[in-house]
């Protein structure tokens, strides 16, 4: 027998006020907003690293800005994994929140638009215009669904190069990103060194550690486990009926990452969100309110199998493979170079920037490191802005002194 009671028995559904959509991927039909469109490989079909092929590559991507006589003022901005092209810019038809990097992209900001041409685009396997797994398959008419092919850090650097070369530019005054965008960054340096004219990798790694690969895996195992997930093919499901639980799940365990104890002790204490429920098995804290929050904001503008694929792709990251090693690798860049830390980052901790500075110099290279004081954890990257603004901006003038 089951006791009636609900408040011995756990209902998800009751953590989200309204059915979630089954995706959140941006689709052909709706509001465009700031995009802009650009098939980068249709003549031949693109080979991944893993093997894999795609027929077609479409990139969606935003800029800002304007580029000079010469196009030597370009910039390239990576985003992070749940990230997109709308890096700078409000909210609106067709973007569900405001840029991600604002602080740091506009007028007469670190990266100042009046004097850079700044573009970001989203990632290959990606879901918010650019091709991936909620795209469609030229070859069948349908979503590519779990049949889009693993990607990695290297292709969606290749992918990037071929958008540069379509919008007519030679090379980056500077490529800058962090967390997954910081692994871009990198590739840049390794795969494209003479396209490249600064790196500015934040709060990230040369090769994904033990201990994120094993955040990540728990991760994807909490979308794989949402029995609504159907093996990835969940792209017609009604409101309420795709994996929403299950990529809420992986975005709240990634949430706790992101952040540090000394932040949720600041901000939630040890606050009950309803105190008629605080002594029922599933009343909720605070803090549990605010990562179901941040777990149905992902699920209204993302997709689980593009998080499937992109959290994999940095996994698979390493600077050294096939290449001899990081040493190897780091030794040879020429360009000048900036990484920075998050004093508080457990996700992407210090001595991973630390081993970027090191090696560029033990190899010759000029490398500056600097380590942002913040509690803010991993999130450090996008929220102290007043402290990485003026350590990009000086990346930014000495790449245009040459």
């Amino acid at each position: 027998m089951t006791d009636g009671n609900p408040a011995l028995h756990f209902d998800p559904d009751r953590r989200f006020p309204a059915a979630l959509p089954a995706s959140g991927a941006w689709r052909v039909g709706d509001p465009v907003g700031k995009r802009k469109f650009a098939t980068v490989c249709c003549e031949r079909p693109f080979v991944l690293e893993g093997g894999g092929v795609l027929p077609q590559i479409d990139i969606a991507y935003e800029t800002w800005g304007t580029l000079n006589e010469d196009r030597s003022n370009a910039v390239l901005v990576c985003h992070a994994l749940t990230g997109d092209a709308h890096a700078a810019g409000s909210m609106g038809p067709g973007h569900p929140s405001d840029g991600w990097w604002n602080n740091l992209i506009g007028p007469g900001k670190a990266i100042d638009t009046d004097r850079f041409f700044v573009v970001c685009s989203n990632v290959l396997g990606g879901c918010q215009g650019s091709t991936g797994p909620s795209s469609i398959n030229p070859e069948t008419g349908s979503p590519y669904g779990p049949t889009f092919p693993q990607v990695t850090i290297r292709d969606i650097v290749r992918a990037q190069y071929m958008l540069m070369e379509k919008l007519g530019l030679g090379a980056w005054c500077s490529v800058v990103g962090g967390s997954m965008g910081g692994m871009q960054v990198l590739e840049w340096g390794a795969m494209y060194p003479r396209h490249v004219r600064s790196l500015v990798p934040v709060a990230t790694a040369a090769s994904a550690s033990p201990m994120q690969v094993g955040w990540s895996a728990v991760e994807r195992l909490a979308i794989s486990q949402d029995p609504k997930w159907r093996d990835g093919w969940y792209y017609d499901a009604a409101d309420g009926d795709g994996p929403s639980q299950g990529l809420a799940l992986a975005r709240e365990i990634s949430q706790i990452t992101y952040r540090t104890s000394e932040v949720f002790d600041a901000r939630f204490g040890r606050e009950v969100y309803d105190p008629r429920t605080e002594f029922e098995q599933w009343g909720r804290f605070q803090v549990e309110s605010y990562l179901d929050h941040h777990g149905q904001k992902l699920v209204r503008r993302f997709d689980a199998n593009s998080f499937l694929v992109l959290s994999k792709a940095m996994d698979l990251h390493d600077l050294g493979r096939g290449r001899g090693g990081l040493a190897k690798v780091l030794g040879s860049f020429r360009m000048p170079v900036l990484t920075a830390s998050i004093t508080s980052d457990v996700l992407y901790p210090p001595y991973q920037q630390a081993e970027i500075y090191k090696l560029i110099e033990d190899g010759g290279g000029s490398c500056a490191y600097h380590i942002v004081e913040s509690p803010q954890g991993h999130d450090g990257f996008l929220l102290e802005s007043a402290a990485l603004g003026p350590l990009i901006a000086s990346v930014l003038r000495q790449a245009t002194s040459f």
